[in-house]
Parts: C-alpha cells; sequence; structure tokens
C-alpha cells in the first residue's frame, strides 16, 4: 500500500509519501453510539506506521466504486465469499 499525503502549513505545502503493508483489518463497533461505528486499516512500512479510518459510508462507497472495475486489475484471484480478494 502507498500512502501520499499532501498538507498546508505556515511555510507552504508538505508532501508526505510513505508505503507499508496492510497488517489488520479492524471493525469498531459501539452500541451504545452506532454513529461512531468505524472500519480502520492498519498498515506498517520499514520506516512508517499508521491507520487509516473510515466511515460506514466512506467505505461502502469506496466498495462501490472498486467492485466494478476489480477485471481491469491483472493478478487478481477471488478466495471465497462475496467480497474476498486477493492481490498476486
Amino acid at each position: 500500500m502507498q500512502i501520499k499525503i499532501r498538507k498546508q502549513n505556515p511555510d507552504g505545502i508538505v508532501k508526505l509519501e510513505t508505503s507499508g503493508d496492510v497488517k489488520e483489518i479492524l471493525i469498531n463497533e459501539d452500541i451504545v453510539h452506532p454513529e461512531q461505528e468505524s472500519i480502520s486499516l492498519c498498515f506498517r512500512g520499514k520506516s512508517s506506521s499508521g491507520i487509516v479510518d473510515l466511515t460506514p459510508s466512506e467505505f461502502e462507497k469506496l466498495y462501490d466504486s472498486v467492485k466494478n472495475r476489480l477485471h481491469l486489475i491483472k493478478g487478481i484471484r477471488r478466495l471465497s465469499g462475496d467480497g474476498a480478494i486477493r492481490l498476486k
């Protein structure tokens, strides 16, 4: 996974690029406050790590956008189930 970030600060624009492997995907549930549920993509690289948090609606948009284009990616295999995929 590669991450590219652009951030504005008082000196101008700062760009940061890093890469790593997705190590874990967490589903954060909150029974008392269901509107605060989230999906966390945890990654770790050689000298970096981080967590990308998505709301369920953001994840649905991402999934809907990608599922119709999976046939365009070479070397992809479906493992099992509705959405289980594996990149070679």
